[in-house]
């Protein structure tokens, strides 16, 4: 991405792309949302929802909270025959209080690394797929169970598909019920007992060239599923977006617009359920590397946001110091500076990120009723 293009100086002179005290707050972006028909949330993880600060600015900005990991199968089942719902139960307790719509995360995370070490030693026996299913079965059945109508829609199955292959990950349950099999029969369970929520397979494709075959993977298991009649509602595109996936690039823009094309033509809505931009390849100087996530933020949610079946739009972190890419040593900033991939700093202060997310919101064409 070439960030002259834009014109840096010309870009914070302009106004609303300077950094804002808490004071001088422009309109929340769930108002923003509102009026277009979009919901607009917020991950916060257990580090988090201790800073009653952090909580009063999401509060203020959003209208619909995720569990960082909390609703995950590894934190509320890390041993076999218990389950601990504390933390998800605190965390969901206030975002009802502040009003806010809740997603769940994840019902299956297909990674095998990400499951249970109970669950990938489980002892199968003599009739593998039974128990497979009926370990399945008991998973979904106790989570959905619990939380009842408290969750509004739900990712179903995390990450599937492998991003260097496009071909689907293996894990314990495929290989006694075969992939897509086992995509499908989570998906029936979750709607037995979560009749009311929105069944959502998320993955983390992006526009960019090195995601060609995680994008052609993913249309692919989304047909499989349509020609099966599994109850996938809509597709969550996490979105953790950087330089590479640089939407004023023409003919990288067409390749995303012909995804999402594709996905909406077979009748599934969209999310963005992850959104974060990572800077490890734009300059130092802060000026010019918050110009360019700006830059970069409003390339991607223009396109991305002017498809209507777009309801839900959901931050992975609001502000740097809360952001999983922190702690990725394997994708950091070379320079040893840290990144700075969320709409504020951490003293709480907007940034161009967060005036680049409002002016999308602004832009964007407004979602049909109901």
């Amino acid at each position: 991405m070439k960030i002259s293009r834009r014109g840096v100086l010309a870009l914070m002179a302009a106004g609303g792309l300077l950094p804002l005290h808490a004071a001088e707050m422009p309109e929340p972006l769930k108002a923003l949302g509102k009026r277009k028909g979009l919901n607009v949330g917020n991950a916060i993880g257990a580090r988090k929802f201790k800073d009653p600060a952090y909580k009063a600015l999401m509060a203020r900005e959003c209208n619909m909270m995720v569990a960082e990991n909390e609703g995950k199968w590894l934190s509320l089942a890390p041993r076999a025959g218990t389950y601990n719902f504390e933390r998800a139960d605190e965390m969901y307790a206030w975002a009802q209080e502040q009003g806010m719509l809740i997603r769940g995360h994840n019902l299956v995370w297909q990674e095998a690394r990400w499951m249970p070490k109970w669950v990938n030693e489980f002892d199968f026996g003599a009739q593998p797929a039974e128990m497979a299913e009926a370990l399945l079965r008991r998973h979904i059945a106790t989570v959905c169970n619990h939380f009842g109508s408290l969750i509004y829609s739900y990712d179903v199955v995390n990450e599937a598909v492998d991003p260097k292959t496009g071909e689907l990950r293996k894990n314990v349950f495929t290989e006694r019920l075969g992939a897509v099999e086992q995509i499908d029969l989570c998906f029936r369970l979750a709607q037995e007992r979560a009749p009311h929520a929105e069944l959502v397979y998320n993955d983390y494709m992006v526009p960019g060239k090195w995601s060609d075959k995680h994008r052609a993977g993913v249309l692919k298991l989304l047909h499989d599923l349509k020609s099966r009649g599994t109850p996938v509602h809509a597709l969550g595109m996490q979105s953790h977006i950087s330089s590479v996936d640089d939407l004023s690039d023409s003919s990288r823009q067409r390749e995303w617009r012909k995804f999402l094309d594709e996905v909406t033509g077979m009748g599934y809505n969209l999310l963005i359920t992850e959104f974060d931009v990572n800077d490890r390849k734009l300059p130092a100087e802060l000026a010019v590397r918050d110009a360019g996530v700006a830059a970069l933020a409003k390339d991607y949610l223009d396109v991305t946001l002017s498809y209507r079946q777009c309801r839900d739009f959901l931050m992975w972190g609001m502000v740097d110091d809360a952001s999983w890419l922190q702690r990725m040593k394997d994708i950091s900033r070379t320079d040893g500076n840290q990144m700075r991939p969320a709409p504020f700093d951490d003293e709480l202060r907007a940034k161009p990120l967060r005036d680049a997310i409002a002016s999308a919101l602004k832009a964007m064409p407004p979602r049909a009723a109901g």
